[in-house]
């Protein structure tokens, strides 16, 4: 069941969000060292997740009116159990809800379970004169961090 994180669960995500990036390396992508996404967020209502203990999250935020999905990562020992669909399912809800327009993310083009998984979501990509000036410097955020490692897509729902 798909619920909003309690704050005592935050530390526990770095554990998935590693496990999940892990997985990146199967197609030599490894990102460069530094902090998890999940390690920067205070607030768990920015924070839907699976499981008791959680066993996968979804990190939202707000990127020029629209709804973004910061961040999706599933536990690799809990993968392809719907997990993933759920937590997209349970975000695009919360965007109904809040009256967001869209959602948006960034993700990796050619990856299997990056914008491939997010189209069979109803996700599709978004031209670059459509990004908005928040979503544009989120991509060049990224892009100073160098996870641009490989070919990288915003998407919107």
């Amino acid at each position: 069941m798909v619920r909003w994180a309690e704050a005592g669960e935050l530390p526990g995500l770095t554990a998935i969000e590693l496990a999940a990036d892990k997985l990146f390396e199967q197609v030599d992508i490894v990102f460069p060292p530094g902090t998890t996404m999940i390690e920067e967020v205070g607030d768990p209502l920015r924070v839907l997740v699976e499981g008791t203990p959680p066993t996968g999250f979804a990190l939202i935020g707000w990127v020029d009116g629209n709804l973004h999905l910061e961040q999706l990562a599933v536990h690799p020992g809990h993968m392809r159990q719907g997990i993933g669909g759920r937590l997209v399912a349970a975000v695009l809800d919360h965007a109904r809800a809040a009256g967001a327009p869209a959602v948006t993310l960034t993700t990796y083009r050619d990856v299997p379970w990056n914008a491939p998984w997010y189209t069979r979501h109803g996700f599709s990509v978004l031209a670059e004169e459509d990004w908005g000036p928040e979503l544009r410097a989120l991509v060049e955020h990224e892009r100073e961090l160098g996870i641009e490692i490989a070919p990288r897509v915003v998407m919107r729902h």
